[in-house]
Order: C-alpha cells, then sequence, then structure tokens
C-alpha cells in the first residue's frame, strides 16, 4: 500500500476563459477530475480554488477579476505548498499552476506531469 500524500492538483483555472464562469468552472471541473483517481488510491487531493474560493466569498467577493482576488488566490496555493506533499501539474498554460510547480520544486516537493506517474495511481 502506497502512502497517503496530500496532492496539490494545479492547472489552468483563469487562463483563457476572459473570466467567463461557464469557462471558469469548466476548467474547474478538469481539475476535479483528478480528484478521484487520487483519492481512490489512497491520497488526499487538493485543488487551490477549494480554499480560495470560499475565502474570496466570505470577504463579499463574487468575481475572480477583482482586485482582492490577486491577494487570495496565488497566497492560498503558496500556504497549501506548505503542508502538500506533492503536486500534479495537469496540462495547459496556467500561470499560477507553473508558480506552483516552481514552489514545489525549490521546497523538495514531487511534481508528477500525469495521474499515472503518481504513486499508486492504476494499482486498484
Amino acid at each position: 500500500m502506497t502512502a497517503s500524500l496530500m496532492i496539490l492538483i494545479a492547472g489552468p483555472y483563469r487562463s483563457g476563459t476572459g473570466d467567463d464562469p461557464v469557462l471558469l468552472r469548466r476548467n474547474l471541473d478538469r481539475l476535479e477530475e483528478a480528484a478521484w483517481p487520487l483519492f481512490q488510491a489512497g491520497h488526499l487531493p487538493m485543488i487551490g480554488e477549494w480554499v480560495a474560493l470560499p475565502v474570496l466569498a466570505s470577504a463579499g467577493v463574487t468575481d475572480v477579476a477583482h482586485p482582492l482576488a490577486a491577494t487570495v488566490m496565488y497566497p492560498t496555493a503558496e500556504r497549501l505548498l506548505e503542508r502538500c506533499d506533492a503536486v500534479l501539474r495537469l496540462p495547459g498554460a496556467s500561470k499560477g499552476a507553473d508558480q506552483d510547480v516552481l514552489i514545489a520544486e525549490r521546497r523538495g516537493i514531487p511534481v508528477y506531469t500525469s495521474l499515472g506517474d503518481v504513486p499508486g495511481v492504476g494499482e486498484q
């Protein structure tokens, strides 16, 4: 049995959406598609938006283009990376996901670029 890891799923969220809520949701859905295989392999999946969006909502912000979002979105992922054991970098252009990878590499946290590379995934 593989040791349980908390894995930050990083990939496009705002990139290429023009902040259209439908396209943002589509990108979040793509990130969330990786959650079940990670969980099934015994890991704890984490997505920064799962934390950042409720934080913004509690501050009264519903638009990710709002200036306050910049002070919450990236810092949330950076704080999560203090606790995560690995990053799963999904394909697609994303400044934030690229930043997550750089932080992970600086901290010596493994970065996986496909689900198949994550220990235990596909072994059920």
